[in-house]
């Protein structure tokens, strides 16, 4: 489908923006006295509030996640969230925040802190994924839902609905956990502290005071998101997309963009720390979110353990060719799920996307999951008619 054909087929999205006062303690012991959760649905609510599915975004995603915004932007999701897509908002009531720490509108980095009048900056405190869930759980009941019907997330989205169903567990139905993993790998932590060591050490940085000085990191923040274009593609996608292929069709024996993959990667970072101006103190915080997960830590390392109160029924994702969440991670959750005798469903997907897959199109991918939701689709239908009196 094109864009253009997306864009008629969309509706116009507005952010909404939910005022807690309650004060958030954080795991690491911080406590926000307040804060704001900015936030889009899509659908409408049935009147038993009963097919609510909450979206949980990744590393650089937001609230935006279908639909066109004012700005005529598509979703990060778009292609599957929307009427009659594989979750239908003509039947689905669909919310998406953009997680505390964001850059997006909710209270972060960028905001002020009350405390100072300043921006909160490097001061704002570290986020982690039970932070997250606490202040999505009172954006459940702003909205009055007593039960998600499903909780759906991919990459750091996907370990935000193990959370929930870790933390929460009569509070959804299901959980959709795409492309994640139990806990980053030594590797994957490798590759953040690379990334936040680019930020970091970029002069425009200020120690995380960049806004006060006002600078922005850009420099760092465009390397950043080239080492994470590095591990979200395929080294079959890149040759496949780029080969050697040559920009001036022959070698110019210097240290300018010659190779296309060269091209690309600049373009990306360029566009991610100027057009989509993304904090970098975001950026920063996101990581370490990443790293810091590890529920089973809190079970002597035992991920079954972890898992033994979750009542949800799951449906598990992954991507042959996603080497930064290979599919052997989405098996560990698998088997501890089944090891509790879960109501569990796993998918592994041929693609050659890497772990960009779990957002492109993909018929098998989308036969799977659109399966899914219609099998929630059924259960909620059986659900309202045995509750109807006789």
């Amino acid at each position: 489908m094109s864009s253009a054909t997306q864009q008629e087929n969309s509706a116009i999205t507005t952010p909404q923006i939910l005022k807690v006062d309650t004060p958030l303690e954080t795991e690491s012991g911080a406590v926000l006295p307040g804060y704001e959760l900015v936030y889009e649905t899509y659908g409408e609510l049935n009147e038993d509030a009963s097919n609510a599915i909450l979206i949980c975004h990744a590393l650089s995603g937001d609230h935006h996640v279908a639909g066109i915004d004012a700005d005529g932007k598509p979703g990060w999701w778009d292609g599957y969230i929307g009427p009659g897509k594989t979750i239908d908002t003509n039947r689905f009531f669909v919310v998406c925040s953009n997680n505390l720490g964001g850059c997006r509108g909710s209270t972060g980095p960028t905001t002020i802190n009350p405390n100072t009048g300043k921006v909160y900056g490097p001061d704002f405190p570290i986020m982690t994924c039970r932070d997250w869930v606490n202040s999505q759980n009172e954006l459940r009941k702003h909205l009055g839902i007593e039960k998600w019907a499903a909780l759906v997330g991919g990459s750091m989205g996907g370990m935000q609905v193990l959370q929930w169903a870790i933390d929460y567990p009569d509070k959804l139905e299901h959980a959709v956990v795409i492309a994640a993993a139990p806990k980053l790998s030594a590797q994957n932590i490798a590759f953040n502290e690379v990334a936040r060591q680019a930020i970091m050490s970029d002069p425009d940085f200020h120690d995380g005071r960049f806004i006060e000085h006002g600078t922005t990191p850009k420099r760092g923040l465009a390397l950043a998101r080239m080492l994470g274009h590095l591990t979200y593609l395929s080294d079959d996608m890149m040759g496949t997309k780029f080969g050697r292929e040559l920009r001036e069709g022959k070698l110019q024996y210097n240290f300018d963009v010659e190779f296309q993959v060269e091209s690309y990667l600049r373009y990306q970072g360029e566009k991610f720390a100027t057009k989509q101006n993304f904090d970098a103190n975001t950026y920063l915080l996101m990581t370490k979110a990443l790293d810091y997960f590890d529920p089973a830590a809190e079970y002597d390392h035992d991920l079954t353990r972890a898992l033994a109160n979750a009542t949800a029924k799951f449906l598990v994702i992954s991507f042959t060719s996603d080497w930064r969440f290979s599919p052997e991670r989405s098996h560990e959750i698998v088997k501890a799920l089944l090891d509790n005798d879960a109501d569990v469903s796993y998918a592994e997907i041929t693609s050659e996307h890497g772990h960009d897959a779990f957002l492109l199109p993909n018929p098998h991918y989308e036969g799977v999951f659109k399966s899914y939701m219609n099998r929630i689709l059924t259960e909620l239908e059986s659900a309202q008619t045995n509750a109807k009196p006789s």
